[in-house]
């Protein structure tokens, strides 16, 4: 059984533009992006946070990971990312493993982190670019792209603004964007609307659903809001001390458990409310 098909949005002409690049002008992989076997993370505390996950994300799809606080999101994330060993398992990204290929896999990833770390006293544009030179891009492409990525994400007027005076949305849109300078094929979002206002929310789905239409871009994200989860991710996991409890798409979720929302659905897979997980 398969979702209702998406009504993705046409790429706008800045990211028409924005995809004029070499790097992207092959045909995207097809296959499995990411293939995670029986991964686990256990730490000297003896926390488990991660439990012998496995799941498959297809080349192109939008996979969200949903679940409460401290049920093993972020964690997964910054496995899959290079950012954490794992204790037991294995997870291969892009055909390389995260472990014994970790360079190779980053330079196939963005990450865009929870938690945003901003020099106050750059710029938008020159924090963007920044990446853009350390991801290996000539200066004069780093500067196109990140002026063309912070005007799709909202930002154009204030890019030359200190990072400083910044709002938290505004910063998170930025990270984002230097997740996105070398146009990766696999982008990790942890959380990537978290406390943005509706305008900035929506302007970052429709970011990343061209990004995905577009470019066959992978993108693997995990989110509180039901409403995101709904309308970005072509397949959900549920997890929950650290398992996946349920997988699936938002309607084989919401078939098999009867429920009329993804909300109820969360609710039926982990016994908790919404709001205890927020």
């Amino acid at each position: 059984m398969t979702s209702p098909p998406k009504n993705r949005p046409v790429p706008d002409l800045r990211l028409q533009e924005l995809l004029r690049s070499e790097l992207r002008d092959q045909v995207p992989p097809a296959g499995d992006a990411i293939v995670v076997e029986a991964l686990a993370k256990c730490y000297a505390n003896g926390t488990n946070a991660v439990n012998g996950v496995s799941f498959r994300v297809r080349a192109g799809e939008v996979y969200g990971i949903l679940g409460p606080n401290g049920a093993g999101k972020s964690t997964t994330m910054g496995m899959l990312g290079t950012l954490i060993r794992p204790t037991a398992g294995r997870a291969t990204v892009a055909d390389h493993d995260v472990v014994e290929q970790s360079r190779a896999v980053r330079k196939r990833i963005g990450f865009a982190m929870q938690e945003v770390g901003v020099d106050a006293l750059a710029t938008g544009m020159e924090l963007v670019v920044l990446h853009g030179r350390l991801q290996g891009l000539p200066r004069r492409e780093a500067e196109r792209r990140a002026t063309l990525l912070l005007d799709l994400l909202g930002i154009g007027g204030a890019a030359h603004g200190r990072m400083a005076d910044y709002s938290g949305g505004m910063k998170r849109r930025v990270d984002l964007a230097s997740a996105l300078i070398h146009l990766p094929p696999v982008l990790f979002l942890d959380e990537p609307t978290e406390g943005l206002d509706p305008h900035g929310r929506t302007a970052i789905w429709e970011t990343l659903e061209q990004l995905n239409e577009a470019l066959g871009m992978t993108i693997v994200l995990t989110t509180h809001y039901m409403e995101e989860a709904d309308r970005l991710c072509d397949r959900i996991a549920i997890v929950d001390h650290g398992r996946i409890v349920a997988e699936g798409t938002p309607h084989e979720l919401k078939t098999a458990t009867r429920a009329a929302t993804l909300e109820d659905v969360y609710l039926h897979s982990t016994g908790r409310t919404l709001e205890l997980a927020a």
